[in-house]
């Protein structure tokens, strides 16, 4: 299969419409079969779903809103392994065999593991995973296999080189504001998979609303140079634009989203240089409007007896506290650079970083705002 050949607007399910915000197993089924019709009589096949999504409760709703009313060649179904929930490689075996009872398949046509991550490569290996789904393959249960990958571009080079003869595809969150940022490194870990000639397919691409929702500045820049096109087209083209993207998720919840989103993949048009220029302009305008004006000298990293790497703690509070949508990826991040060296709340409070700082910012209590807001939370877990 020739990955760049496919049609380049997926349906992302991790943000499904529900009858009550407190319980993400409410679905409002009217809805969401009204959404799945309308993307696919748009001419789009492509549904993204995960084991974890909606309280472990999403594979269970494409079955219903989607397997069961349409023939099997009418869609393509992807899910993903949860890599931090299996235990051992029995564990793999009997969750995918649920993922095919969740679904209501017989095989599926493209299967991740998912979340990979410095938290979570090393039971990879130690259990097989990739193994495990290269006979999966084999065995015709899976069509293409990917991984959806959270963390830095070293750890990315390391898993294709040894790894990437099993992997087809690689899912990456690509945004035009992670495209330089340090906890996300968007564009190294595109450059990384292109190396290795994976085909990507991207996550996040409005990074949760954030690019939809925009300060009233950034989207005068946008409507100056086009009136009719909406926030969300110019953060889709982006991602869509970049070199060995096959394929961009949009989660959608209104049929409105539905229709604005395939008529930008329907005729869809690369950005050109001058529409390059305006989101840079619109990316600095985005990084000026946050929590932390930190510049990433990191000269507060020099010295720092816990070795915190405060940079990348606070691109990602910064990004965190832009997100209007789903607040998990950010933990994800957070977890994966914390693994390999000291948490927020570790500082000491000695100062030595607030008295290297050229922008004389408040550090030690930024830290504690960090540790506050990614130390507190946790990863949802099965009930």
């Amino acid at each position: 299969m020739d990955l760049m050949k496919e049609k380049k607007f997926g349906f992302g399910c991790m943000r499904l419409p529900v009858l009550d915000a407190k319980d993400p197993g409410s679905f409002d089924y009217e809805r969401i079969m009204n959404l799945f019709d309308a993307y696919l009589e748009m001419g789009f096949t492509y549904f993204d779903t995960a084991y974890t999504y909606h309280g472990y409760h999403a594979e269970e709703a494409v079955r219903k809103a989607l397997v069961e009313r349409y023939k099997r060649d009418e869609f393509q179904l992807a899910t993903k392994m949860p890599l931090r929930d299996f235990k051992d490689s029995e564990d793999l075996q009997r969750i995918f065999d649920e993922q095919l009872r969740n679904c209501g398949v017989e095989y599926f046509d493209f299967y991740l593991l998912h979340n990979m991550g410095t938290n979570v490569y090393q039971k990879c290996c130690d259990y097989d995973a990739f193994g495990f789904v290269d006979r999966m393959k084999k065995a015709g249960k899976i069509k293409v296999i990917g991984m959806s990958f959270h963390d830095m571009p070293e750890l990315l080079e390391e898993i294709l080189n040894k790894h990437g003869d099993v992997l087809d595809f690689v899912q990456l969150q690509i945004n035009y504001v992670d495209w330089e940022q340090p906890n996300v490194q968007s564009r190294r870990c595109l450059e990384v998979a292109n190396k290795y000639h994976k085909p990507v397919t991207v996550m996040e691409p409005c990074k949760g609303g954030t690019l939809v929702n925009l300060p009233v500045e950034a989207e005068k820049r946008l409507k100056a140079y086009s009136s009719k096109a909406s926030n969300a087209s110019w953060a889709l083209r982006f991602a869509a634009s970049q070199p060995g993207v096959f394929r961009v998720l949009s989660g959608m919840n209104s049929l409105q989203q539905v229709m604005d989103n395939a008529k930008t993949f329907r005729d869809f048009q690369p950005l050109n240089e001058e529409e390059q220029r305006i989101i840079q302009q619109v990316t600095k305008i985005i990084d000026d409007d946050t929590a932390i004006p930190c510049t990433a000298c990191s000269y507060c990293t020099h010295g720092c007896p816990k070795q915190i790497p405060i940079p990348q703690y606070f691109a990602l509070y910064n990004s965190a506290m832009r997100t209007t949508g789903s607040f998990s990826s950010q933990m994800v991040y957070y977890h994966n650079i914390s693994l390999k060296s000291s948490k927020a709340s570790a500082c000491v409070g000695c100062k030595q970083c607030e008295r290297a700082c050229p922008q004389h910012l408040p550090i030690v209590e930024n830290l504690k705002a960090i540790a506050a807001k990614f130390e507190t939370s946790s990863f949802p877990t099965r009930k």
